[in-house]
């Protein structure tokens, strides 16, 4: 097995990646600091102490030497000192005693730089100086100036830049973790109490939902999602059971009567019509399998299952149904375009177009009006029925699974409340819609799918 880089928990591993993150932040500062800050301090310091000697430098060479040097500001010790070292000239005060001879510049070296630990006074403790050495030809002969300062401020912010360092990074990589530690726990405890409700969450259940934050980020879209997905989780759920039991309720009726029949044909068979007995068995027969069809054809639909595609000619699958059902009781009165071609399931869109006609013939009181029209991108299918009509509250409904109106009911009992919802079903799987319009008298329903190729 593969070794974790990284802690199996959110929490550990983003703790675990701002850390590393800060880490390599400071560090990369920390060491730029140290590589550059001391040399940069020690030359301000280099810089003023150089000014200052190649001025009596200067002077020097003029031979406008004085023996006592003026001092500027933060620069301690100026001394002028012959080749043979003798002290020509030097700062007031103790430091005429400091002799800094040790540090001379040589050919072809003018200026020579260097640091030195000395004291001023017997009394006084000894400080780090910065030593400048200027070589100069004066009237006199060569002379070497020498200008020191104290390195006392540079030392001591060297030494806490070195403390701020390899102290406060510690420190502070240990703050950010401890932040970052808490900052994600508080930010992930509610996805803690969302996966702790979705755990009690059973299919026997589907009620409850989790909690949303009102936080406004990621995690309350993640919960409002998730609630949604439940929402429709139950109402697929609720659709299920309903249809289980209305399956079962359908199916039971042709059974049962189918049962009938043939018990008491069995019963009396000297008293029995066989011929009328077998044909309502057969038509009980049919509705079964009709019945059985439409389920399986939606199991299939509802699973996701592809058919067999390929272009289909509606106009031609509609003037098929057309002369298929002449010398009905209503008459079909067609007006077809002279090709509608669409990209699907033969089998399906027959069924589709089946559905809608075998409606409209329950309904319909004197005609059926089919119309298939092709307009821009799309192909338009019309059924229309000059029947009671549907009622604009129910016009949804009548596309739900084993729904039949009151007056359907009472027109036909052999229907099953399956064909529309199959008919908008294999619709969906066309990227089609079918709707019901508004239309009297009857009722009209609309199928919409797009158009294969150019128009």
């Amino acid at each position: 097995m593969v070794r974790r880089l990284f802690p199996r928990s959110i929490r550990a591993r983003l703790t675990t990646v701002a850390t590393l993150i800060a880490a390599v932040v400071f560090i990369a500062t920390a060491t730029i600091t140290l590589a550059t800050v001391p040399d940069n301090l020690r030359s301000m310091v280099q810089a003023r102490v150089e000014l200052a000697a190649r001025r009596v430098a200067a002077e020097a060479r003029a031979g406008n030497l004085p023996p006592v040097l003026e001092t500027p500001s933060r620069v301690r010790i100026l001394q002028v000192v012959s080749a043979d070292g003798r002290l020509l000239a030097s700062s007031p005060g103790p430091a005429q005693s400091l002799r800094l001879g040790d540090l001379k510049p040589t050919w072809p070296q003018v200026v020579r730089v260097g640091e030195r630990t000395v004291s001023r006074s017997p009394d006084e403790p000894k400080t780090h100086y910065l030593v400048v050495a200027i070589a100069a030809q004066t009237p006199q002969g060569p002379v070497t100036v020498y200008g020191a300062s104290p390195l006392t401020d540079v030392d001591r912010a060297l030494k806490w830049i070195y403390v701020l360092v390899f102290i406060g990074t510690p420190l502070v990589l240990v703050s950010v973790a401890g932040i970052t530690w808490i900052s994600v726990g508080s930010a992930l405890r509610p996805v803690e109490r969302i996966r702790a409700e979705m755990a009690e969450i059973t299919g026997q259940d589907l009620s409850r939902r989790v909690p949303v934050p009102d936080t406004g980020d990621e995690i309350t879209d993640l919960a409002a999602t998730t609630n949604d997905t439940l929402d429709r989780l139950e109402r697929s759920a609720e659709t299920q059971r309903r249809f289980v039991s209305d399956a079962s309720h359908e199916l039971r009726s042709p059974i049962s009567a189918l049962r009938a029949q043939l018990e008491v044909a069995h019963a009396y068979p000297d008293e029995t019509d066989w011929q009328a007995t077998g044909e309502q068995a057969l038509a009980a027969a049919d509705r079964l399998a009709g019945i059985i069809d439409e389920l399986l054809m939606l199991a299939r639909l509802d699973a996701g299952a592809l058919s067999e595609r390929r272009v289909v000619d509606l106009a031609h699958v509609a003037m098929d149904h057309v002369r298929r059902r002449e010398g009905n009781r209503v008459p079909i009165i067609p007006d077809v375009c002279a090709a509608a071609p669409v990209h699907g399931s033969l089998m399906q869109l027959d069924r589709l177009l089946t559905n809608l006609l075998d409606n409209a013939t329950r309904h319909a009181a004197t005609r059926i009006d089919l119309e298939v029209a092709v307009e821009g991108d799309k192909v338009i299918v019309t059924v229309t029925d000059d029947g009671d009509g549907i009622p604009p509250q129910d016009r949804e409904r009548v596309f739900e699974r084993f729904t039949r109106l009151a007056p359907a009911r009472a027109k036909d009992k052999g229907g099953s409340g399956l064909g529309l919802a199959l008919s908008r079903d294999i619709a969906a799987a066309h990227d089609g819609t079918l709707t019901v319009a508004d239309h009297s008298p009857g009722a009209r329903f609309v199928v919409v799918l797009p158009l294969y190729g150019e128009p």
